[in-house]
């Protein structure tokens, strides 16, 4: 089921008498694909969570339709959408077995909708299967970790076979090991369940490895959509460049001089067609190239051993007072760690993964164009 927005905006109204309204959500218009997982991704305020809300119906756009395929359910209550919601914290009833915990959105349908008795069993120890609970349908809430009532959220948003699955930060209330795992478990549901999803999360890394495509937002307002790896690679603005990644990019002054972009006093590389300007300069961890006769003479600060690699913290005389970052943060394979000095660390750059934005939008610049 492809879910549609349409010019999807929300106002609040502002609750001190003569104070400003708040637009969570500004002309919001995204095609989300039949049997797709998309991730809403941005900082806290930046309307995802209201976005989630109006397209599952307990928020009312101020404007604009939301279409489940062919069908405006702009107007419809939450009940007859068709949609499964899990909330971050959960929501289970605590004096329900997980069994009657899924059975219980069963339990409530009416009408033509109803259900047997032997249906509604027989459907609830299906998903109970799909999400790996069918030996814990006995057990209450309490008596379960986190993950495991994770997926009885999972089960009972499942359990009606929804149009649509909503997942609001479902991942934020477990341990850093145990997200990991659950994330997995998320994206082999969605697939094998084939159901249209929709994640809310602030964690850019949960959102790009399970994703199909993201959709990064700030301050109501959607910055950038598409796959990850290519949002990543090929950021629109200053904005979604620094909000995706870890470490964070690295982000400096800099200035092009006939078609030279310097960095301090070091000429870091041609930028063809870009005229001469102030910018604001990022470059990505690992974009970074350990070379002796490298172009980037940078004072080592610390080397932090992460396994397969090495994260070297360094600052460069001209550039530390300019860096947002205060301290350049590079990422080099652990079999390269012997070439890092002691005192001093050189570096060449890696051209696709530096980019250049203007200092007064922080648009792109695109070499070239």
């Amino acid at each position: 089921m492809k879910v549609v927005l349409e010019n999807l905006t929300k106002i609040f109204p502002s609750r001190a008498k003569g104070g400003k309204e708040v637009v969570a959500v500004n002309n919001f218009t995204y095609e989300i694909p039949d049997g797709k997982l998309v991730g809403l991704l941005g900082p806290s305020g930046c309307g995802k969570s209201t976005s989630l809300y109006m397209i599952c119906g307990l928020q009312k756009p101020s404007s604009g339709k939301i279409f489940f395929g062919d069908d405006d359910v702009t107007e419809l209550s939450p009940e007859n959408r068709g949609v499964g919601l899990v909330f971050q914290n959960y929501a289970l009833y605590p004096h329900m077995t997980v069994k009657q915990n899924i059975l219980f959105p069963l339990q409530n349908l009416k009408g033509e909708d109803k259900l047997a008795k032997d249906v509604m069993l027989e459907r609830a120890y299906e998903v109970a299967k799909l999400v790996q609970i069918d030996e814990l349908m006995d057990r209450k809430p309490s008596e379960l970790s986190g993950g495991q009532q994770q997926r009885v959220a999972i089960a009972r948003a499942l359990v009606k076979f929804p149009r649509v699955l909503l997942l609001d930060e479902p991942l934020s209330n477990l341990d850093a090991r145990l997200r990991l795992q659950t994330r997995e478990e998320i994206k082999r549901i969605q697939t094998e369940t084939g159901i249209t999803t929709i994640f809310v999360t602030h964690d850019q890394e949960e959102a790009m490895s399970i994703s199909d495509e993201i959709v990064v937002m700030k301050l109501g307002v959607v910055q950038q959509t598409g796959k990850p790896q290519n949002v990543y690679d090929d950021p629109a603005n200053l904005f979604v460049a620094k909000f995706l990644g870890t470490p964070p990019i690295n982000v400096f002054d800099g200035v092009v001089k006939g078609g030279k972009l310097y960095l301090g006093e070091d000429e870091v590389m041609a930028v063809k067609g870009v005229e001469d300007q102030e910018v604001f300069v990022g470059i990505r961890p690992e974009g970074f190239i350990l070379n002796p006769k490298g172009k980037l003479h940078c004072e080592v600060q610390n080397v932090e051993v992460m396994g397969r690699d090495v994260s070297v913290v360094s600052k460069h005389s001209a550039l530390s007072a300019q860096s947002a970052n205060k301290a350049i943060r590079s990422i080099i394979d652990a079999d390269n760690k012997d070439q890092i000095g002691l005192t001093e660390v050189t570096f060449d750059i890696k051209p696709n993964k530096i980019f250049l934005f203007n200092k007064e939008t922080e648009e792109r610049i695109r070499l070239g164009e």
